[in-house]
């Protein structure tokens, strides 16, 4: 049992436990995903962890403001998100996993061998609200947050639609999810100003300016300057060209260009491929984190019930806590 529980990169005790089934999920994809029931497992147990340490549910305005309502065009729902948790329509999102969490969804941060999981989320009928992301590292962060907001689309728009037995991908809900993190990431009027502000630029110089700003890919740049009407559908064959004129390299479908030049930027790109890359420091959970720390220090929890929850082995755990600075 204890070498399989460490071929499976899980506690012991969760071999040993009975699992909740999960109801309320969206998990989809274009692609059979071999690990999707025991990715669920360990989603089962870390929202029912989460449960314990936190048995009366935080408020999550985000869902009770705008999860009923019928929205028609994702950007709305985009725009009001953002009013909900106090951004304007000109600033990033610096920080979309302390966003989330401070706003009551709980976020899940695991490492997948694949690229046909991105992440999945789960209503509050099962202990969400929460989002799951796959933060591999052949996947860029930046497609990490874009994942997150993703995901929150989801539970804002499609909570009819959450049903763990289905497992086949909706290309419409998709396209509206992706077009709600397009506008929650990227907001019309502040990608606006950015844009003009960077007029003095070649194309391709510009698109990646605009994109470390906001955190995204050069593609949802890319589409968003088609979607608006700024640029023709030309565009992306023009970016294609002028990059390949600069590099030598022509970008394929799964590429991020490389950093024109590294003393511009503070890239660090090698793992990901993906240009202007944030570290992933950038993108880590937190709520849970404290959470174990404070049922810790006020008794309710032994330090090994402590490295279970946080998926720990008991050294490294103590390493932590032996760490822990007020």
């Amino acid at each position: 049992m204890s070498r399989l529980a460490e071929a499976l990169e899980v506690p012991l005790s969760d071999l040993l436990v009975p699992v909740r089934p999960l109801n309320a999920v969206r998990f989809r994809s274009r692609t059979k995903f071999p690990g999707r029931e025991a990715l669920l497992d360990i989603v089962s147990r870390w929202l029912d962890d989460y449960a314990f340490l936190e048995p009366e549910r935080p408020p999550c305005p985000l869902l009770e403001d705008l999860r009923d309502a019928i929205w028609a065009v994702p950007g709305e729902a985009a725009a009001k998100a953002r009013r909900v948790v106090g951004l304007d329509d000109r600033v990033p999102v610096r920080d979309i996993c302390g966003l989330l969490e401070g706003n009551g969804i709980k976020v899940l941060v695991v490492r997948r061998q694949s690229d046909a999981f991105f992440g999945l989320s789960v209503g509050p009928e099962d202990g969400g609200p929460a989002i799951v992301v796959n933060a591999w590292n052949r996947i860029s962060v930046e497609r990490w947050i874009f994942t997150a907001a993703h995901e929150l689309a989801h539970l804002i728009l499609h909570a009819p639609e959450f049903d763990g037995a289905q497992t086949a991908e909706s290309r419409a809900a998709e396209r509206q999810a992706d077009g709600f993190a397009g506008a929650f990431l990227m907001p019309e009027r502040g990608f606006a100003d950015a844009w003009q502000q960077t007029r003095g630029h070649d194309l391709v110089t510009r698109v990646l300016k605009v994109k470390r700003l906001f955190r995204v890919s050069y593609r949802t740049v890319l589409y968003r300057l088609v979607a608006t009407g700024r640029r023709p559908p030309t565009l992306w064959p023009r970016f294609q060209s002028e990059y390949e004129a600069r590099t030598g390299k022509r970008l394929r479908k799964s590429d991020e260009p490389a950093p024109l030049s590294q003393s511009e930027f503070a890239w660090n790109w090698r793992t990901s491929g993906e240009p202007a890359s944030l570290e992933p420091h950038d993108f880590i959970e937190d709520r849970l984190a404290l959470l174990v720390r404070t049922a810790f220090e006020d008794g309710r929890i032994t330090l090994s019930r402590a490295a279970e929850i946080l998926r720990l082995d008991l050294l490294r755990m103590r390493e932590v806590a032996l760490s822990w600075v007020r």
